[in-house]
């Protein structure tokens, strides 16, 4: 199983991203998906999480700016809106998939900065 992401990049406070993370492989089950980030000299924290039936659970960072979503196509996406300098960081995300095998990304860069 390989999770890969996209949709990184540079914005200005107060700007949007769309993160989106594709998992491949040997899937039957997706029984939850994640986004965790990590500054630098900060530990990784998680973002937000979706689980069966849609079930979403966000950090109180995200103050609800941030919506994260599935698709049918094994993606998990992140929309980030209000977006903030401390928003700064390396975007990671996580499936649970199969048996309950956790599996990680690679991680996508995201810069706020005017």
């Amino acid at each position: 199983v390989q999770l890969q992401a996209s949709g990184g990049g540079l914005v200005q406070p107060g700007g949007s991203l769309r993160l989106s993370c594709k998992a491949t492989g040997s899937i039957y089950a997706i029984n939850a998906m994640a986004w965790y980030r990590q500054a630098p000299g900060k530990q990784r924290e998680l973002v937000a999480d979706i689980g069966e039936g849609g079930v979403t659970n966000y950090a109180d960072f995200v103050g609800g700016r941030f919506v994260i979503s599935t698709d049918n196509q094994n993606r998990v996406h992140l929309q980030m809106n209000n977006l903030k300098t401390e928003d700064t960081a390396t975007y990671v995300c996580s499936a649970n998939v199969n048996q309950g095998v956790d599996y990680w990304g690679q991680g996508t860069q995201v810069t706020v900065s005017s």
